[in-house]
């Protein structure tokens, strides 16, 4: 197979788009009785979002792609790439000092995916963190997005 010549997309097409997939990997999320094609779309949608983003976002837009890639494994009941994309996601958090509300969620996302891997004493130990930092959110909104995952893990 030759290569053909290659697509690009304007940067603000592709954060559209990364926003897009994003935002419909949320709805698949969210959504009750979903079926196994609507689980194969909510897992490429959320890898198709994080690329876009890996091309044109902030640190912010790739830790919280990680994020969402974790959150859709655990959900899928995978445990190894769930671990996978929250260590990612939090690596991202802590080294590009994104503060506790994106800090948590990475801690959030490793409790989520310990507990799928049956790992307690880890999703505890997240857990844990994750409550700490929250604590630490000056934002209402954003500490209440995070309490509020982390209340599902309790």
């Amino acid at each position: 197979m030759t290569a053909g010549p290659t697509f690009v997309l304007a940067p603000d097409d592709q954060r559209r788009l990364a926003a897009s997939l994003f935002n419909r990997t949320w709805e698949l999320l969210e959504r009750t009785g979903r079926s196994t094609d609507e689980d194969e779309e909510m897992l490429h949608t959320a890898h198709a979002s994080r690329y876009h983003w890996g091309r044109v976002g902030q640190p912010v837009n790739l830790a919280r792609g990680e994020w969402q890639i974790s959150r859709v494994y655990a959900v899928l009941g995978r445990p190894e790439p769930a671990v996978h994309h929250g260590r990612r996601c939090l690596a991202l958090a802590e080294q590009h000092r994104l503060g506790p509300f994106d800090t948590g969620c990475g801690h959030e996302a490793l409790a989520r995916a310990y507990r799928v891997a049956g790992d307690r004493a880890k999703a505890a130990e997240h857990l844990a963190a994750a409550t700490e930092l929250a604590g630490q959110i000056d934002d209402a909104e954003e500490r209440e997005v995070l309490l509020g995952d982390l209340a599902q893990l309790r």
